[in-house]
Protein backbone atom coordinates (compact mmCIF):
# COMPACT_ATOMS: atom_id res chain seq x y z
CA UNK A 1 0.00 0.00 0.00
CA UNK A 2 1.16 3.39 -1.32
CA UNK A 3 0.91 6.51 1.60
CA UNK A 4 0.42 9.81 0.90
CA UNK A 5 3.25 12.10 1.85
CA UNK A 6 1.02 15.52 0.69
CA UNK A 7 -2.25 15.72 1.88
CA UNK A 8 -4.15 18.68 1.55
CA UNK A 9 -8.02 18.63 1.62
CA UNK A 10 -10.81 21.56 2.06
CA UNK A 11 -7.94 23.89 2.16
CA UNK A 12 -9.03 27.82 1.57
CA UNK A 13 -7.28 30.94 1.74
CA UNK A 14 -8.35 34.97 0.83
CA UNK A 15 -6.75 38.12 1.48
CA UNK A 16 -9.52 40.50 2.42
CA UNK A 17 -12.52 39.94 0.34
CA UNK A 18 -10.26 38.05 -2.84
CA UNK A 19 -10.70 34.20 -2.11
CA UNK A 20 -7.78 32.85 -3.47
CA UNK A 21 -7.62 29.21 -2.70
CA UNK A 22 -11.48 27.27 -1.84
CA UNK A 23 -11.79 23.68 -1.71
CA UNK A 24 -8.25 22.87 -2.72
CA UNK A 25 -7.84 18.98 -2.47
CA UNK A 26 -4.86 17.51 -3.22
CA UNK A 27 -3.08 13.93 -2.39
CA UNK A 28 0.85 12.98 -3.15
CA UNK A 29 1.90 9.87 -3.19
CA UNK A 30 5.74 9.37 -1.99
CA UNK A 31 8.16 9.65 -4.67
CA UNK A 32 5.74 11.73 -7.02
CA UNK A 33 6.92 14.34 -9.02
CA UNK A 34 4.21 16.79 -9.54
CA UNK A 35 3.59 20.42 -11.49
CA UNK A 36 1.08 23.26 -10.41
CA UNK A 37 0.32 25.22 -13.58
CA UNK A 38 -2.09 27.90 -14.40
CA UNK A 39 -2.59 31.60 -15.58
CA UNK A 40 -0.62 34.36 -13.08
CA UNK A 41 -3.20 35.19 -10.30
CA UNK A 42 -4.48 31.66 -9.90
CA UNK A 43 -3.40 30.42 -6.64
CA UNK A 44 0.18 28.24 -7.41
CA UNK A 45 2.69 30.53 -4.79
CA UNK A 46 -0.17 30.68 -2.22
CA UNK A 47 -0.72 27.33 -2.48
CA UNK A 48 2.71 26.40 -2.19
CA UNK A 49 3.08 29.61 0.48
CA UNK A 50 0.38 27.54 2.30
CA UNK A 51 2.27 24.24 2.54
CA UNK A 52 5.41 25.62 4.03
CA UNK A 53 3.52 27.90 6.71
CA UNK A 54 4.31 31.16 5.18
CA UNK A 55 0.92 31.91 5.13
CA UNK A 56 -2.01 30.72 7.24
CA UNK A 57 -4.96 29.56 5.54
CA UNK A 58 -8.93 30.12 6.66
CA UNK A 59 -9.58 26.59 6.53
CA UNK A 60 -9.04 23.00 5.50
CA UNK A 61 -5.93 20.42 6.27
CA UNK A 62 -2.67 19.62 5.32
CA UNK A 63 -0.60 17.24 6.17
CA UNK A 64 2.77 16.62 5.24
CA UNK A 65 5.10 13.10 5.78
CA UNK A 66 4.22 10.75 7.87
CA UNK A 67 1.15 12.40 9.37
CA UNK A 68 -0.32 12.59 5.62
Amino acid sequence: MTTSKIEISGLRKQFGDLVVLRDINLKVEAGAVIALIGPSGSGKSTLLRCLNLLVIPEGGRIRIGDDA
